[in-house]
């Protein structure tokens, strides 16, 4: 397949998640990956060699699922170019995840404007942290921050890895991403079982973190913004989420971080920023504009390097 079909692919793939999100009546990759790391995490999380067994589970899947889609798609080369061209704008689709985010995002804005409690539901849909007793303004911080984050997990690092190791590599990096999501915490059930794929979504996503905050200081105009990204991209928990985190918090001159409970445990995170201002469904709508024209650049980047790779 020539490199014009290629970059055409990352286009239409990324239009239709423009177009549908993630739509409930169609089945997900994601899901089915869910149930594979839940069977394997049951089987294998007890007694005694703990990490070793999650670090065996979490490779075994990464390569499964890596070689498992380029065998699909070369045996769907053999039948059809173009039923193997399909088939990889449907999976670049299944693995772009910007619009349901947002949506997500935006919703919980409005449920806010209903009540507090709206608010607090709707944000659990979206972040691991207790939100019975938060605030609205925490709320809307909780939404904003997660924004900023899954912007890397959900498009930039899938495209990051599709220029690096094409749709395999896209899908292996989703398989990475839902293994972390589901067992890389540092709670008692998975503080060993899941070290291993933490710290595997850790590299997976170092250069994406830092190339999604300086898509989106770019996006924002403001080159003046890196070095506020550069003072508090390192105040987080995670080596990477600090980094979109900061630049939007120095977008919105507004103040991300600082404690949360998880899982009934609180977590003392640093704060990044000094502006403890109240966000308004304004910055929500910024934020929005920042991660669209964030996306679109790394869209346009990964049009471009498609030619030249």
């Amino acid at each position: 397949m020539d490199d014009s079909m290629k970059a055409i692919q990352v286009i239409v793939g990324y239009i239709l998640d423009c177009l549908l999100g993630d739509p409930a009546w169609l089945p997900h990759p994601v899901v089915f990956f869910g149930k594979l790391i839940s069977q394997g995490e049951h089987a294998l999380n007890k007694g005694q060699h703990r990490k070793l067994k999650g670090a065996i589970l979490a490779i075994s899947l990464v390569l499964l699922v890596f070689f498992a889609t380029w065998g699909i798609l070369q045996i769907a080369d053999m039948l059809s170019p173009w039923l193997n061209a399909a088939l990889q704008i449907i999976l670049i689709f299944f693995c772009l995840a910007g619009t349901t985010l947002i949506k997500e995002v935006r919703d919980v804005f409005l449920a806010l404007d209903r009540s507090l409690d709206d608010g607090r539901k709707q944000v659990a849909r979206i972040v691991g942290r207790d939100t019975t007793q938060l605030t609205a303004q925490e709320v809307r911080k909780a939404a904003l921050e997660t924004l900023a984050e899954n912007l890397s997990d959900g498009v930039i690092a899938p495209l990051f890895w599709y220029l690096l190791l094409g749709v395999p590599g896209m899908m292996a990096y989703k398989m990475v991403n839902t293994l972390d999501s589901m067992i890389g915490y540092h709670s008692e059930r998975y503080l060993h079982f899941g070290c291993f794929a933490a710290k595997m979504d850790d590299v997976a996503n170092y250069l994406p973190a830092r190339l999604t905050a300086l898509l989106m200081v770019i996006s924002s105009g403001h080159l003046k913004h890196l070095s506020f990204v550069r003072k508090y991209g390192r105040c987080h928990a995670s080596p990477n989420s600090g980094y979109p985190e900061s630049a939007l918090a120095a977008i919105l001159d507004c103040r991300f971080g600082g404690p949360h409970i998880y899982f009934g445990e609180l977590f003392d995170k640093p704060y990044i920023g000094t502006n403890d201002r109240d966000l308004t469904t304004a910055d929500m709508k910024k934020s929005v504009r920042i991660n669209r024209l964030s996306e679109v650049l790394m869209v346009a980047i990964t049009f471009a390097l498609s030619f030249l790779w």
